[in-house]
């Protein structure tokens, strides 16, 4: 038997070397997919299911507070209908915001959030946003205030746990109103009632103060972060159960 009929040891040390560069590439590639997938799952998700903002204001304080991540359901209104007591999150309908001043980050952070906001855990464009509690729906008469300084919808007074007025005020509403709701749209005001710029403030926009349903992304469900503040968000259907509905 001649030598050349056994492995040498380098060429053993060769194919062993071989095998674990391909079992190397194979694991980056399986790796790799996993990862797509994921991102691709966590897009389509993002896209039609759920997504992340941020609150940016002390509108709807103590409800949300300043800096609170909050996940949105995407489902409505396109599946699931708007209901009085939503809270929900809509595109600016024109007017509501001040122009914003592009954030400037450095091609790191803003690859890292861009990523972030692929997959739904971040949200860039919360800034272009609002978020409001949904008060009147389409047809519904919503006025404030009555002796009692509560505000009434299709002439039922509404009690309100949810808000947070200033120390020693019953009203309410600083400011009167008294509007129908035009088909297709929301009558929407924060919890934060002294410190809103909601529907009562933006009667001078193209929108009159409504917003069109079709302007909102999605209805929040819980509060995400911080950790400390995990909490579903109540749409409180006790204080609307009495009040019925107007033609839409």
């Amino acid at each position: 038997m001649t030598d050349n009929s056994l492995p040498t040891r380098s060429n053993r040390l060769e194919s062993e070397t071989k095998r674990t560069r391909r079992g190397v590439a194979l694991f980056l590639r399986d790796l790799l997919v996993i990862f797509v997938v994921a991102l691709l799952i966590s897009f389509l998700i993002k896209t039609f299911l759920i997504r992340s903002f941020y609150i940016p204001s002390g509108s709807m304080e103590t409800t949300l507070l300043v800096n609170d991540r909050i996940i949105v359901n995407q489902l409505e209104p396109g599946l699931i209908p708007i209901t009085r007591g939503d809270v929900v999150v809509f595109r600016d309908p024109g007017g509501w915001l001040l122009p914003q001043t592009p954030v400037q980050q450095n091609p790191i952070v803003a690859g890292v959030d861009w990523v972030l906001s692929v997959v739904g855990l971040s949200a860039p464009d919360s800034n272009d946003h609002l978020i409001k509690r949904v008060i009147g729906l389409p047809g519904d008469h919503v006025v404030c205030c009555n002796a009692l300084g509560q505000m009434s919808v299709n002439d039922i007074p509404l009690s309100e746990p949810y808000l947070q007025l200033p120390v020693g005020e019953s009203k309410v509403s600083k400011d009167a109103f008294d509007v129908v709701v035009p088909a297709k749209s929301l009558w929407v005001m924060g919890d934060n009632r002294y410190n809103s710029k909601d529907s009562r403030y933006n009667g001078d926009t193209p929108g009159k103060g409504f917003v069109p349903i079709e302007n909102v992304v999605g209805r929040a469900l819980v509060i995400s972060w911080p950790v400390t503040r995990w909490t579903w968000l109540d749409d409180y259907p006790e204080v609307f159960r009495g009040v019925s509905a107007e033609t839409r």
